[in-house]
């Protein structure tokens, strides 16, 4: 599945965009940027069309590429399984909405849960020409701490939202979000070693609770990174004009970071776990060396040696977040 924004929200993004100064967004962005890093939650930044504008700019096609990623992976991981229904919890630009749709065009409602009203604005006004489940989205004005019950949906997605949480209310929200889900919950965060602990949190009470880890572990078993590395993968994706603008950047791509976690239902068949590559690939001359996150809960260092030609040819085509 493609990283780049689909065609529709590409061109809605422009159409927001058209008439508007870049230097007062990149300004915005820039703003936007310290104050996320300093902890605030988007209720208290984007207080403005302009501010949601500018967001939209620089963070929603790097959220986006994240999300198909991530949604990709729960189709391959469960085949079977084909969404109707859809909640975006805290759903922001609802990025990860119109990756869901990509990835499950058959989707047929969705329901945004957003803090901010300028997001679910602008969301709406992103997707007037959008799939029809988000065109007829239910857009909730909700703080994820205390809004409820929440609506049930086969398909449950919160991206970047932990990290605005206060850390003694996210897995009481994961918990919540477990309740309403009747199929997969998905859960992305950044690529930190802060990002992959609230999931790493969101892991041990998942599976207290009974949910089936999909992805991107391959067991149950306690992290074999702790103290030692964090789990994060990386999505590279193109960016226009107008994003190396707002960005104050040259190179005409970037790499996302980002963590994950897939949590099903135990109803949900999924296919057989296989070790996932946890870095990009090594080539040297006599071998490719991959690092596995292992069947048995270890990390496990594997060689593919160039002699073995049908092995390498295979390994040559696989890359960081790979199975193996």
């Amino acid at each position: 599945m493609s990283p780049d924004l689909p065609g529709a929200l590409r061109a809605a993004l422009d159409r927001a965009l058209e008439g508007v100064p870049r230097k007062g967004l990149a300004e915005r962005a820039a703003r936007t940027s310290q104050a996320y890093r300093s902890g605030r939650p988007s209720a208290g930044v984007i207080r403005e069309a302009d501010d949601a504008l500018a967001y939209a700019l620089t963070r929603l096609p790097a959220t986006y590429a994240a999300c198909s990623v991530v949604l990709a992976e729960a189709a391959r991981m469960a085949p079977g399984f084909a969404p109707q229904s859809l909640l975006d919890a805290g759903s922001g630009t609802a990025a990860a909405s119109w990756a869901a749709c990509e990835v499950w065009p058959g989707l047929a409602s969705a329901t945004w849960l957003d803090a901010s009203p300028p997001f679910l604005a602008l969301a709406a006004r992103l997707a007037a020409d959008g799939p029809a489940a988000l065109r007829g989205a239910d857009a909730r004005r909700a703080n994820l701490t205390s809004a409820g019950p929440w609506p049930r949906a086969a398909l449950v997605v919160a991206s970047y939202a932990l990290a605005e949480i206060g850390a003694d209310k996210q897995i009481s929200v994961v918990n919540e979000l477990w309740t309403v889900c009747e199929g997969v919950l998905a859960l992305v965060e950044p690529g930190t070693p802060a990002g992959y602990a609230r999931i790493l949190a969101a892991r041990t009470a998942l599976i207290e609770a009974g949910a089936t880890v999909l992805a991107p572990c391959p067991h149950a078993r306690a992290c074999p990174l702790v103290g030692e590395d964090w789990c994060h993968f990386s999505v590279r994706l193109p960016r226009s004009r107008d994003h190396r603008l707002a960005k104050g950047a040259e190179v005409p791509f970037e790499d996302e970071r980002f963590s994950y976690l897939l949590a099903a239902r135990p109803g949900i068949a999924a296919l057989p776990r296989r070790p996932r590559i946890l870095a990009p690939p090594r080539t040297a001359k006599p071998a490719i060396a991959f690092k596995l996150c292992a069947l048995d809960g270890t990390v496990e260092q594997r060689p593919i040696p160039k002699h073995d030609k049908p092995a390498y040819a295979a390994a040559r085509r696989l890359g960081w977040g790979d199975v193996v």
